[in-house]
């Protein structure tokens, strides 16, 4: 296994459910690497790969559980 992909599985996988998300913005503020926000300040997955501990607590930041771990 290469080194990429032996980083890559020690990185938990995020998704936005789209119709739950109301634009609070704490994912970006979460996880600044991964989550930019559009002009209307919902997020676009810049990645979805990102540390395990930051993952979890961006879900469990996330007020309208748009956010969730893959």
């Amino acid at each position: 296994m290469s080194n990429a992909r032996a980083v890559e599985s020690e990185l938990a996988r995020i998704g936005i459910d789209r119709v739950l998300c109301t634009g609070h913005g704490i994912c970006a503020r979460t996880l600044p690497e991964a989550v930019a926000l559009d002009e209307w300040g919902y997020p676009i997955l810049a990645t979805d790969a990102v540390p395990p501990a930051d993952a979890k607590l961006a879900v469990k930041l996330c007020p309208a559980r748009a956010l969730f771990l893959r």
